[in-house]
């Protein structure tokens, strides 16, 4: 089983798919291997076989490249819960069909702007197809990974449509409905996510806090709530017969562990039986098994069968984050209670264990790039209980029995007053201790954090056991490699279509551009304030803002309030939120950080806008990039008569590559080595223009085009080729044009 667990595993380390030759040689070979004492061998390559089988499906459903950017007329069936926000409609169809086309089986779309859609019925859109994509950053979130564990195979926004058929069948999204409509103390949407697993509802704010106290997993349904109910109704069925309350004629045991999975059966399908879901119920489902008939095996049977069932029925689950850390809190607990002496009290029962997940799962959320919440331990200390105990039992009963007047609706008046008790509780001790996102840690100091978190959850008495702890602090505060004198590391940021680079020499760091903002997607809280976070910078000593559209400057307000910064400095003041006390852009006004030398830039004629961006020069040890914001033709031309025209070896396109930018004179007269482009895929625009990508090519630049590469690394002044993101190579990932 630990061979077949490693096998289904090995998938996610994968640079590529083995071809349909290897995957059958690995099968033939694993049943040649059976019948011999090398069967561990056999099952290795029998869970990687399939581990690689179900991948391929995923990728062979993902949409054709033909399809690509195209807009079609597609008809499917809604599935899941749309998610309602202040914009539109997000949902998926299924089963989509569309005139000489093969469309995949899962489709997410965006409908800006549209009707209400509800689960089960049957539309007619016009779709804009786009293939599986995301921004990609050396340090965060994979989109694309997400996507394809998702098997969602295309994503779209929606043009125009007609509803063909109502809803059928869709009684979770009548029961969200109900939810939604009843007196909740303002908590509807968060009792909505308790119950049916659909946090779409809840404010970005309440995310937040959530995050910042580690207690996400107790809004969105997991293990613990699946567990719980099974739990309720086992102690349950037990109570009566220890009482003599249950039928002599029944054996109370397999009864009670029937019953439970039942309930956590019923719970699953209430939450939509998502893949975490499933893992809840299959873990669940495995321990009343081993209750029931494999005690005598001890508790890690379970744990590796449930490890092993998870990832047979989707392969793909070890891509989400929350796979690796569900398991991974469990086999602390198995650690942490297993083993031992003698019981803890009743106290040390209820506060260990969060203190040892904390332990356990702080190398885990370090690999994985997450935020740590410093005060998940005291929050979940006070909130597991208060909702396992409070808020989703009444939720519960209260959903069950909504239908009869005045009851439900109480009950889920008294589950939303006990639910807002605790955000107001939570929101306190996170404005005390927000999540911390560490610098990056190299793969040996997080090994010896590994082994020091081991030695942690040990009983006492173990040799050596108190070594842990400078073991695990060593991912805290790992030695650094400080950026060489006179050399500058410039990252620019995959922020989509919009642009965020970040320069950091020995001892300072400047922000050039904060990414875009476009309603609540912000992508200076999602993307450039994290990726800060991860490259160690504590403080920013100036944030300069090209100009004030928003897919330059929509960030900065986020990332104002995530970082002190000492100088904001933008080509417009005008747009920028007042508390950043922006100061204008002076033309010619030179520095010298550790040996670097910044010059700006800023025509004088231009009145607002694009024209009027903030240009950056930088050089270190003779070799200069240009940072140019939106500048149209007109500003180039006035930027040929400056004394920074001259010969450059990075340019960042101006206005994203546009037809309206990147004139010949200005491009021959810079003759760029290389040329940086931050863009989304398949933007509206058509950024960059073809044109412009020709003047590029016969003048002999290399582009880094951050929609084709993701985010790029260049050490200027030591005269290396760059590291592009998307180099990194993954299964899921298209290799580089």
């Amino acid at each position: 089983m630990f061979a077949l667990a490693l096998g289904l595993l090995a998938l996610r380390f994968l640079p590529a798919l083995p071809p349909a030759a290897g995957v059958l040689a690995m099968c033939v070979l694993a049943l040649m291997l059976l019948p011999f004492r090398s069967h561990p061998l056999a099952f290795f390559l029998l869970g990687l076989s399939w581990a690689c089988i179900s991948a391929q499906w995923a990728l062979d459903d993902r949409l054709q490249p033909a399809l690509d950017g195209q807009t079609r007329w597609v008809e499917g069936r809604v599935t899941g819960l749309p998610q309602q926000t202040s914009t539109g409609v997000r949902f998926e169809l299924t089963d989509g069909r569309s005139p000489k086309a093969r469309l995949p089986k899962r489709i997410r779309v965006a409908w800006h702007g549209g009707p209400p859609v509800r689960s089960g019925e049957r539309w007619r859109l016009a779709v804009t197809l786009k293939r599986p994509s995301g921004v990609l950053n050396f340090h965060g979130f994979d989109h694309e990974a997400w996507l394809l564990a998702q098997r969602i195979g295309a994503t779209g926004s929606v043009k125009d449509g007609e509803r063909l058929a109502p809803a059928r069948n869709a009684w979770r999204d009548a029961v969200r409905q109900r939810l939604m409509a009843v007196d909740a103390q303002g908590r509807e949407a968060g009792l909505a996510a308790l119950v049916l697993g659909d946090g779409s509802g809840l404010a970005a704010e309440d995310w937040r806090v959530l995050q910042d106290t580690g207690t996400v997993h107790l809004l969105v349904i997991s293990g613990q709530h699946i567990g719980l109910l099974a739990g309720l109704i086992y102690g349950l069925v037990t109570l009566l017969a220890r009482y003599g309350c249950w039928p002599p004629a029944w054996p109370w045991l397999p009864w009670a562990c029937g019953l439970a999975f039942a309930a956590a059966l019923g719970y699953g399908l209430l939450a939509g039986f998502g893949v975490p879901v499933q893992r809840a119920c299959v873990m669940v489902g495995l321990v009343l098994l081993w209750r029931l008939r494999f005690r005598h095996l001890g508790a890690w049977w379970p744990l590796l069968l449930a490890f092993n069932g998870v990832l047979i029925l989707e392969p793909l689950a070890s891509l989400q984050p929350g796979f690796w850390l569900s398991f991974a809190a469990v086999a602390v607990l198995v650690l942490a209670f297993g083993g031992r002496l003698g019981p803890w009290s009743a106290w040390q029962a209820w506060t260990r264990p969060q203190w040892l997940i904390a332990i356990g799962l702080f190398p885990l959320l370090l690999v994985l790039g997450l935020p740590i919440s410093l005060s998940a331990p005291l929050a979940n200390l006070f909130a597991v209980p208060w909702i396992s105990l409070v808020v989703l039992p009444l939720a519960l009963l209260g959903t069950v029995l909504v239908a009869v007047p005045f009851v439900g609706e109480g009950l889920l008046w008294l589950a939303g007053g006990a639910l807002d008790g605790l955000f107001r509780a939570l929101a306190l001790l996170a404005g005390h201790l927000p999540a911390w996102i560490p610098a990056e840690v190299p793969m040996g100091y997080w090994l010896v954090s590994v082994a020091g978190a081991v030695l942690l959850l040990l009983p006492r008495g173990v040799p050596l056991r108190p070594m842990g702890w400078p073991m695990l602090l060593l991912a805290v505060f790992p030695p650094r490699e400080p950026v060489p004198h006179g050399q500058v590391e410039v990252v620019q940021l995959d922020v989509g279509q919009g642009q965020a680079l970040v320069l950091r020499t020995r001892h300072h760091t400047l922000l050039y551009d904060a990414g875009p903002r476009s309603g609540e997607v912000d992508l200076g809280a999602r993307v450039v304030l994290p990726s800060l976070r991860k490259l160690g910078v504590e403080v920013l000593d100036m944030m300069l803002l090209s100009h004030a559209d928003a897919d330059h400057a929509g960030g900065a307000a986020a990332i104002a309030r995530g970082l002190p910064i000492r100088r904001v400095v933008g080509g417009e003041t005008r747009g920028l939120p007042a508390f950043l006390g922006t100061e204008p852009c002076v033309s010619g006004e030179q520095w010298e950080w550790d040996g670097v030398s910044f010059e700006l830039w800023q025509w004088p004629d231009a009145i607002s806008g694009n024209p009027k961006s903030c240009v950056l020069q930088v050089q270190a040890k003779g070799e200069r990039m240009l940072l140019t914001g939106d500048i149209d033709r007109a500003a180039e031309r006035a930027f040929l008569a400056s004394p920074l025209a001259v010969r450059t070896d990075w340019l960042q396109a101006p206005h994203h590559g546009s037809r309206s930018s990147s004139s010949w004179p200005f491009v021959q007269r810079l003759a760029p080595t290389a040329v940086l482009i931050s863009r989304g895929r398949g933007n509206a625009f058509g950024h960059p223009h073809p044109q412009v990508m020709e003047r590029y090519r016969a003048l002999g630049t290399q582009v880094y085009d951050s929609a084709e590469q993701g985010a790029v690394r260049v050490q200027l002044g030591a005269f290396l080729p760059p590291t592009v993101a998307r180099s990194q190579r993954r299964f899921w990932r298209e290799a580089l044009p």
